[in-house]
């Protein structure tokens, strides 16, 4: 799913770049231009971005578990 129309950006490309390291939709704005435009992709960015991070706990813990 396209989450920046203005720059091409997709959920993929967000997932990816939180797997290198990025936290917020700052570091997205410095890695993938998110939100520099007309700014309407911020909310969706920062759904993907929590989404993302609760997914990657819940891995963490899960592994922890085991």
């Amino acid at each position: 799913m396209y989450v920046c129309i203005c720059n091409g950006v997709t959920e993929r490309d967000i997932h990816q770049a939180i797997d290198e390291g990025a936290q917020n939709v700052r570091d997205l704005n410095k890695s993938l231009q998110v939100g520099g435009c007309c700014g309407k992709c911020v909310t969706v960015a920062r759904s993907v971005i929590r989404s993302r991070q609760d997914e990657m706990l819940l891995d963490a813990c899960s592994n922890a578990a085991a």
